[in-house]
């Protein structure tokens, strides 16, 4: 938290904190998302499944590539922690921290969510958000945000010495353990950080810690998104609620969260390609 200051500042301490910063990763040679092409499409769906995540709980389900899925709040207040795969290949999964070095903090419509390294490439397109009005509030909070990791029973014990079982970190576990119906210990690896959905989340001005609170998400609200690849998604309804007091316990009131698949119509996506993954060689020579 850098609260303690032991040393003495040098004579040029404000100069050197005055040198004005720059991006680390400028997305201008970016290729962007076609969307218009998405916005178009989205017109013309038509829903092929529907799941239901349980409070305290987590499933996964598939979304064929050039599909949209939509996670809905249903009945109240709940944030999501969210996990995607490449459903041929678990090691390539979302790489929440280059995606967080490319876009920022907090997602929202037309960020892409990116596969882990030597992969590195579009596995989601955000392209509808009904949250998208939040943008940053007087605290320096805003939603959807890939900061946090996920709820997790190792934390909880190091912060409280209580054993927890239906952290997100746990939940998401026991989905994709049930559906690729391998044991516990292996699953545990492709359990990675998170998107977390419709939490409300930044960092305090004083310590610059991370915080969050009651999320502004209400009944019908959702965020859509594009699946460039075959997807495989673990969705957590996180212990934790709307986040405004607690997680990691049963203290807080939870609600499940709907998630939709929808497959286009009218081959409205006929310019569309699946990303390839990164064509860097691979040979790390000196």
């Amino acid at each position: 938290m850098k609260s303690s200051k032991k040393k003495l500042s040098p004579d040029d301490a404000e100069l050197r904190k005055s040198v004005k910063p720059v991006i680390c990763y400028p997305t201008d040679s970016l290729k962007s998302p076609n969307m218009n092409d998405y916005l178009i499409a989205r017109k013309n769906l038509k829903k092929i499944d529907q799941i239901i995540i349980p409070p305290r709980d987590a499933k996964c389900f598939r979304v064929p590539k050039s599909h949209f899925f939509r996670i809905y709040c249903q009945n109240g207040p709940q944030v999501g922690d969210l996990n995607l795969w490449n459903e041929h290949n678990l090691n390539e999964k979302f790489y929440s921290g280059k995606t967080r070095a490319l876009y920022g903090t907090h997602l929202s419509t037309n960020d892409r969510l990116w596969s882990s390294l030597p992969y590195l490439r579009p596995m989601a397109t955000i392209t509808h958000d009904t949250l998208d009005w939040y943008g940053f509030d007087d605290d320096g909070g805003s939603v959807h945000d890939v900061i946090g990791t996920r709820c997790d029973p190792y934390t909880e014990k190091i912060l409280s010495n209580k054993e927890y079982h239906f952290c997100c970190h746990s939940n998401l576990i026991r989905a994709l353990s049930n559906y690729k119906n391998i044991s516990y210990k292996e699953v545990e690896n492709y359990i990675h950080d998170v998107l977390n959905v419709f939490m409300c989340t930044g960092f305090t001005k004083d310590t610059h810690q991370y915080f969050m609170k009651a999320s502004p998400v209400r009944i019908g609200d959702y965020i859509e998104f594009f699946s460039e690849i075959d997807l495989l998604a673990g969705l957590s309804a996180c212990p934790g609620g709307d986040c405004s007091l607690s997680h990691s316990s049963d203290d807080a009131v939870c609600y499940s969260l709907k998630v939709e698949i929808y497959e286009c119509l009218n081959n409205d996506l006929k310019n569309w390609r699946e990303p390839e993954t990164s064509n860097y060689s691979g040979d790390h020579k000196n």
